[in-house]
C-alpha cells in the first residue's frame, strides 16, 4: 500500500509536442483538465477506464499564433453551464474557448506583450499578467481595468476569494495587492523574480520564486514562513483543497510535496524545467515539463501505473544526463565522489540525492522512503561551471560575447550581445524587437546563440526542449505625500472668504421638489415615496457647486492683490474686469454676456501663484457654468490647456483649497456641451487624478470628489462605454475605503447605483471588486436617512 506521503507515478500523457507551460483542472466533464503548451495548442484530457489508468485527449483548441504561456477555467455561469477555458499566449492575446469548440469563442487584446499568467474570479472577472509590466482586469469581452505599478514583466497574477481582491508577482521581486484597480500593498522579501502565487484562504497565500525559496504570507503584508527545499528556479505552486498542504515544481526537475510545512517527498523528472502542476479533484497531481510530457502522480493505490509503466519511467529518468551547472547537484567536486558501495547505506529522507562514481562516469541516484531504495535519476555530464571566454566591451558593457548577424543579404550587420548568464530565447527575443525585425526569425537566432556558446549556456540548452523565455533573475525588460486638511478656515488675512462652505446644488433640481444634493437636511424622501421607488438614481444630469457670496469673493481677491508681489500684482482695470465677469456669470438674465476680453484675462488670473490663487479658482469654478465661458475655456482650442491646468492644481502636495475648488471647477464643466465634452475625452486622466485626493483629510473635497464621480456616471449610463464604467466603479470604491463624510458618502453611493442601474456587466463588476460587502454598513445609517435608504436601493441592484 501507498503510505499517506507516498505519490507514485499513475501515467505519463504523450501528446504535446513542446513544452507544456500551462494546467488547470476543468469543472466539466469530471476529473478532467486543460493543458497548454509551445506547440501552440491547448488540449482538455478526459480520465478514462482503461488498464493504463490514463486519461484521453477531448479535443485540441487552436487559435493562438505563438507559444501558449497559460491557462485558467472560468467558472460556469447561466450563459456557459460547463464554464469557459481562458488561455494566454505570446502572441500577446488571451483566447477564451468554450468545452465543446475547438476554436475561440473570443479574443481578447489589449497587452502589449506575452500574457503569461491567467486568474479567474466570481462572476466571470478574469485577470491577466503580462511581461508589458502590466495586469488587466477582463469581463465579457472588455478590459475594464490595467493595473500599472510594477517595473518589470508580471508573471503571476491571482484574485483572491472576497473583498476584489487581486494579487500580481513580477520579475521585480515584488508582489503588489490590488484592491479596485488600485494598489494597497507591496510585498518584498523575494531576492529574485516572483513565478507564482497560490491563495490558501481569505487572509494568507503563498508565493514561489527564482530565488528557490516559498513564501506564506498574510494579507496584512507579514510574511509568516519561508520553505526551502528546491535547489533552483522554482516555476509553480499548488494547494491541496480543503488544506494547508501544497506542490511546487521547478527548474531543479523536481515535484516537490509538502505537508504541515516540510518537503516530504520528492519526485524526479526525465526533463530539466517541470513548469507548472495543478492538484485534481481526487487529489492527483498532474505535472507539464518541457520534454512536452503531461505526468499525473497518485497516492491511491488502485490508480498507481502497473509495474510496467513504472519500470519504464524509472529506465527513463535513469537515462536523463544532468548538468551539474544547472545548480540542482550543489558545489560538484568529481575527485572526492565515493563509488558504488555508498549506495549501500540507506538514505536519511525522502528525496536525498547521492552521487556517486562508476569508472568515469558520474551517476546520480535519489533515496525513495516508500520503495526503501536509491532510485537512479540520471548520469551527470559536463565539468566545471567555470567560464573560458573573454569578455567584450560592446557599448560600454562588457559581454561574453557579441556576435553578429545578418538577417537580410547585402543588408547592414546587427550586433547581438550575450552574455552566459543571459537566457538565449529572450535574448532572441529582446534583439528581434529592438532591432524590428519578423518574429519569425526568433528560433534562428536563439538556435545560432545555443550553437555558438555550447557548455556556457545556463540551463537546459536545448532548441525544443528549454524554454524562450524563462526571465527570472535575467529577465529585466525595465529599469528599477502626505496632506492635512485645512481646518474652518484655510485663509489667513481679515477676510471672512471661506471657499468650500457650501456643498453644491443640483443645477436642475425641479420646481417644489427638495433635492437630495443640497445638504443641511432640507432633503426627506417621505413627500415623494407615494409617486416612486427610487429618487435617488439613475441620476441623468450633473451636480454642480453654485452657493457663491461675490462680494467676499473680490474683497478677497483684491486683499491678496494688495500684498502679492509687484511682478504678479493685477492692475485696477484687470481687477474691475474680472469684477465685472464675476457679476455677470452670477446674474440670474446672464446679461450681460461676459466678453472675450474678460474671459482671456480671468485665464490669465488662473496662473497667479498658487499660494494666493484660490479667489481666482472660485470665480473660475463659478465662470465655467456659464455657455459662453464654457465654450471659450472648454472648446477644442482651449480645452485641453484649462484641463492640464486645473489637473495641476490637484496634485496631491498641492494646496487642499485649490485641490478643492479644481475639483468643483471640473463638476461645473459638466454645465455645458463643451466642458462635457473635453471631460468625457480626458476621463481616464482626471479621474485618475481625482482619485488620489481621497486620501487627503478634508470632507469638502471628499465631496467634491465624490460629486465629479457622480457626474461622469450620469453622463455614461445610457452609454455602452464598460471601461468608462469600470473606472466610475474603480475610483468610487477606492474612495468609500477612507471618506467618512455623509454627504459624499450618498453621493459616491448615487454615482454606484447609477453605473450599475440597468447594466449586468457593470453590476458583475461591481460585484466582482466586493462592493457589496463595503457599503452594507451604510444600510442601516440613520443620519441622514437618504444615505440608507439609497444604499439599500445599491444593494438590491447588485443581489
Amino acid at each position: 500500500m501507498a503510505s499517506q506521503n507516498s505519490y507514485k507515478l499513475r501515467c505519463s500523457i504523450p501528446g504535446h509536442e513542446m513544452d507544456v507551460r500551462g494546467l488547470a483542472t476543468a469543472f466539466f466533464p469530471e476529473g478532467a483538465f486543460v493543458s497548454v503548451s509551445r506547440d501552440r495548442t491547448g488540449r482538455i484530457w478526459v480520465p478514462n477506464s482503461s488498464p493504463n489508468r490514463g486519461f484521453t485527449e477531448m479535443h485540441c483548441m487552436s487559435g493562438h499564433t505563438n507559444f501558449v504561456s497559460c491557462v485558467c477555467v472560468i467558472a460556469p455561469s447561466d450563459t456557459y453551464p460547463r464554464g469557459l477555458i481562458a488561455t494566454g499566449g505570446n502572441d500577446n492575446n488571451i483566447c477564451v474557448f468554450t468545452l465543446d469548440n475547438p476554436q475561440p469563442l473570443y479574443i481578447l487584446k489589449g497587452h502589449k506583450n506575452t500574457v503569461c499568467t491567467l486568474s479567474s474570479g466570481k462572476f466571470g472577472t478574469l485577470l491577466s499578467g503580462s511581461w508589458d509590466t502590466t495586469a488587466k482586469v477582463w469581463l465579457n469581452e472588455k478590459c475594464m481595468m490595467t493595473l500599472q505599478g510594477h517595473s518589470a514583466a508580471v508573471w503571476c497574477v491571482v484574485i483572491l476569494p472576497e473583498q476584489g481582491l487581486m494579487l500580481s508577482g513580477s520579475a521585480d521581486k515584488t508582489i503588489k495587492l490590488w484592491k479596485a484597480g488600485r494598489c494597497e500593498k507591496t510585498y518584498t522579501g523575494h531576492e529574485d523574480c516572483v513565478r507564482g502565487l497560490a491563495v490558501l484562504n481569505n487572509n494568507e497565500f503563498f508565493s514561489c520564486s527564482n530565488d528557490g525559496s516559498i513564501r506564506r504570507w498574510l494579507v496584512t503584508g507579514e510574511c509568516v514562513h519561508v520553505y526551502y527545499g528546491h535547489t533552483n528556479y522554482i516555476y509553480s505552486i499548488a494547494i491541496f483543497p480543503n488544506s494547508e498542504d501544497f506542490v511546487s515544481t521547478g527548474e531543479d526537475r523536481t515535484l516537490r510535496i509538502w505537508r504541515k510545512g516540510d518537503c516530504v517527498q520528492t519526485i524526479r523528472l526525465p526533463s530539466q524545467s517541470v513548469w507548472c502542476c495543478c492538484i485534481l479533484p481526487n487529489g492527483d497531481i498532474a505535472i507539464g515539463a518541457s520534454d512536452g510530457i503531461i505526468r499525473v502522480f497518485t497516492e491511491a493505490q488502485d490508480r498507481v501505473a502497473s509495474a510496467e509503466d513504472i519500470q519504464a519511467f524509472e529506465d527513463e529518468l535513469s537515462k536523463a544526463t544532468i548538468d551539474p551547472k544547472t545548480g540542482d547537484l550543489g558545489d560538484l567536486k568529481l575527485e572526492e565522489l565515493p563509488g558504488r558501495e555508498h549506495l549501500n547505506e540507506p538514505g536519511n529522507r525522502d528525496g536525498q540525492t547521492r552521487l556517486i562514481k562508476d569508472g568515469d562516469k558520474v551517476e546520480a541516484y535519489q533515496w525513495s522512503v516508500s520503495d526503501d531504495r536509491w532510485v537512479k535519476i540520471g548520469d551527470v555530464v559536463g565539468g566545471s561551471n567555470q567560464q573560458t571566454s573573454k569578455s567584450v566591451v560592446y557599448e560600454g558593457k562588457e559581454y561574453d560575447y557579441v556576435f553578429t548577424i545578418d538577417v537580410n543579404e547585402g543588408g547592414p550587420s546587427m550586433k547581438l550581445p550575450y552574455n552566459v548568464s543571459d537566457d538565449p530565447w529572450l535574448t532572441a527575443h529582446n534583439f528581434l524587437q529592438r532591432n524590428d525585425l519578423s518574429p519569425m526569425f526568433l528560433d534562428q537566432v536563439a538556435n545560432f546563440i545555443i550553437e555558438n556558446t555550447k557548455g556556457h549556456v545556463v540551463g537546459p540548452a536545448q532548441p525544443e526542449g528549454g524554454d524562450p523565455f524563462t526571465g527570472g533573475n535575467r529577465y529585466v525588460p525595465g529599469s528599477s505625500s502626505n496632506n492635512t486638511g485645512f481646518g474652518a478656515d484655510p485663509f489667513t488675512g481679515a477676510g471672512r472668504y471661506i471657499p468650500g462652505a457650501d456643498s453644491g446644488r443640483n443645477s436642475s433640481a425641479p420646481v417644489g421638489v427638495a433635492d437630495p444634493f443640497t445638504g443641511g437636511g432640507a432633503y426627506s424622501s417621505a413627500a415623494l415615496r407615494h409617486t416612486t421607488s427610487n429618487i435617488y438614481f439613475p441620476k441623468t444630469e450633473g451636480v454642480s457647486f453654485e452657493q457663491a457670496n461675490s462680494s467676499q469673493i473680490i474683497a478677497k481677491l483684491k486683499e491678496l492683490n494688495a500684498g502679492a508681489p509687484q511682478e504678479h500684482k493685477l492692475t485696477e482695470d484687470f481687477l474691475e474686469s474680472i469684477e465685472r465677469l464675476l457679476v455677470s456669470v452670477c446674474a440670474s438674465n446672464s446679461e450681460p454676456a461676459p466678453t472675450m476680453q474678460e474671459i482671456t484675462l480671468l485665464w490669465k488670473a488662473t496662473h497667479w501663484p498658487e499660494e494666493i490663487v484660490f479667489p481666482v479658482l472660485d470665480i473660475l469654478r463659478l465662470a465655467v457654468r456659464h455657455p459662453q465661458v464654457n465654450e471659450t475655456l472648454c472648446g477644442e482650442a482651449e480645452g485641453v490647456q484649462l484641463c492640464n491646468h486645473i489637473l495641476n492644481l490637484m496634485r496631491p502636495e498641492g494646496r487642499p483649497a485649490n485641490q478643492m475648488l479644481a475639483l468643483r471647477t471640473l463638476c461645473n464643466c459638466f454645465s455645458g456641451r463643451h466642458g462635457r465634452s473635453l471631460l468625457m475625452s480626458q476621463r481616464e486622466t482626471v479621474l485618475s487624478r481625482a482619485a488620489d485626493l481621497a486620501s487627503v483629510s478634508n470632507k469638502n473635497i471628499h465631496i467634491a470628489l465624490a460629486t465629479l464621480v457622480l457626474n461622469y456616471a450620469s453622463c455614461f449610463h445610457s452609454q455602452p462605454d464598460l471601461e468608462a464604467k469600470a473606472q466610475c466603479l474603480s475610483v468610487a470604491s477606492r474612495a468609500l475605503e477612507t471618506v467618512q463624510d455623509k454627504e459624499a458618502v450618498f453621493r459616491l453611493l448615487v454615482a454606484l447605483g447609477t453605473t450599475v442601474a440597468s447594466d449586468q456587466t457593470a453590476r458583475d463588476l461591481a460585484k466582482s471588486l466586493g462592493v457589496n460587502s463595503q457599503i452594507s454598513k451604510y444600510a442601516t445609517a440613520s443620519d441622514p436617512s437618504k444615505v440608507a435608504e439609497c444604499c439599500q436601493l445599491v444593494l438590491k441592484e447588485l443581489q
